[in-house]
């Protein structure tokens, strides 16, 4: 790995799309693998795509936070997707999402958060519900910083979604 030794600091460094720590600790994430051929083809060190971005890079260098906002979405989501989370170490997934999820609403204010989790590729967090049974939670993370699901895709992935009242409240 990358490790750049600039990167001092407590929380979240706002980054460039195509930082090389910020790139490899994206390829070892589930949803590198539908892009990394067509980047190595077209022979860019972008990764995040198309809009007006913010890429987080945790300041000891084990954790990245992609959003992006598009102008015209193609499938009829609306607000800032959360197009990468991967926590490698540090703190706590949920306390770090928040702490991103506080520099995306500076960055974009009073937009929706949305983000896919692709059931197969994700594996579930076993948690307690009604009655002692147990229930398998995707992006459980998300869950505890304050998201809710909001349907499925056609292609099957879970699009979870907060809203800023939802986390003010």
């Amino acid at each position: 790995m990358n490790v750049q030794p600039f990167l001092i600091g407590d929380g979240w460094i706002e980054v460039r799309d195509g930082n090389d720590t910020a790139r490899a600790i994206f390829e070892r994430h589930y949803t590198a693998m539908k892009s990394l051929a067509r980047r190595r083809r077209r022979g860019t060190k972008l990764f995040i795509g198309p809009g007006f971005k913010l890429l987080l890079l945790s300041s000891d260098a084990l954790s990245l936070c992609g959003w992006r906002k598009e102008r015209r979405r193609r499938d009829g989501q609306i607000g800032v997707e959360c197009c990468v989370f991967r926590r490698e170490g540090g703190a706590l997934a949920s306390a770090q999402l928040s702490g991103a999820m506080e520099l995306a609403w500076r960055r974009f204010p009073g937009e929706r958060l949305f983000t896919f989790v692709d059931a197969r590729l994700v594996r579930p967090t076993m948690v307690k519900g009604p009655r002692a049974r147990l229930y398998a939670v995707w992006g459980y993370c998300f869950y505890q910083a304050g998201w809710r699901f909001a349907g499925i895709t056609k292609k099957g992935l879970h699009i979870l979604e907060c809203r800023p009242e939802w986390v003010a409240a």
